[in-house]
C-alpha cells in the first residue's frame, strides 16, 4: 500500500484516535497525581495563635498538620501574658498548605531597664523622641520659672529626680520640668540701690 493511501486509509485514523486517547488518559492520570503530590485544593486556615504559650501552640499545630518555629522573644508587652505568642507569620485567616511553618516571636517575662538619658538643657522637642526611642514614655510636663523656653531643667519618676545613667524599666512614664522663658534678665539677688535709674542718683547729689 502507498503512503497515500494508508494516510487517508481507515487504519491510519484508528491509530491517531487511539493515540490521541492514550495521550488524552496519560494527562488525565498526570493531572491527578501533579493534584495529589501537591495538595492541591487541600489547604488550612492558619489559627490566631497569639497569647497561646509556646506548649499551646505545639498541640494547636499538630492537630492541624502544621508546625512552628520560634524566631525570638520580643520587649515585653503588657497587653500580652508573659511567655505568650505577641507575633506570627503567616498571619490569622492564612490558608496554608500541610506541613507549612508557621513563625512565632514570644513575649518577655518583664520590661527591661534603659538609662536615662541626658535631656538637661535640650528643648522639649529634642526630648520626646529621645524618651520614646529607648521605650520610655511621655508623663506629666511642668513649667516653672526660666529663660529657656521649654528647656529641660528635671526629669523626674514618680516623684523623685533623675540623674542620667539611672536605670527605669522600659514604658516607664518621665515627668519633665521645663522653662517658661518667662524668667527675669534680673538677678533677684542684685541690691535694690543698684537698680537705680541714673538721673536719680544726679539729682541726689545736687540736693
Amino acid at each position: 500500500m502507498s503512503l497515500r493511501k494508508y494516510l487517508t486509509s481507515r487504519v491510519f485514523f484508528t491509530q491517531i484516535l487511539i493515540a490521541v486517547a492514550i495521550i488524552a488518559v496519560l494527562g488525565y492520570l498526570f493531572m491527578h497525581w501533579l493534584t495529589f503530590t501537591t495538595d492541591h485544593g487541600h489547604e488550612i486556615e492558619v489559627p490566631d495563635l497569639r497569647k497561646l504559650t509556646e506548649e499551646q501552640v505545639e498541640a494547636k499545630l499538630d492537630g492541624l498538620d502544621l508546625d512552628y518555629v520560634l524566631l525570638d522573644s520580643v520587649d515585653y508587652r503588657s497587653g500580652f501574658p508573659k511567655f505568650s505568642v505577641v507575633e506570627q507569620d503567616p498571619s490569622p485567616g492564612t490558608k496554608v498548605k500541610v506541613g507549612r511553618k508557621i513563625y512565632i516571636k514570644i513575649n518577655a517575662s518583664g520590661f527591661s531597664s534603659v538609662r536615662i538619658p541626658d535631656l538637661i538643657e535640650k528643648t522639649y522637642r529634642e526630648a520626646i523622641p529621645t524618651l520614646k526611642a529607648l521605650g520610655l514614655e511621655e508623663g506629666t510636663i511642668t513649667y516653672i520659672p526660666n529663660l529657656g523656653k521649654d528647656m529641660v531643667l528635671e526629669m523626674r519618676y514618680k516623684g523623685r529626680n533623675l540623674k542620667v545613667g539611672d536605670r527605669v524599666l522600659k514604658s516607664s512614664k518621665i515627668d519633665l520640668v521645663l522653662g517658661d522663658g518667662k524668667a527675669s534678665y534680673l538677678d533677684e539677688s542684685q541690691p535694690a540701690d543698684s537698680l537705680a535709674v541714673p538721673g536719680d542718683e544726679k539729682t541726689a547729689n545736687e540736693q
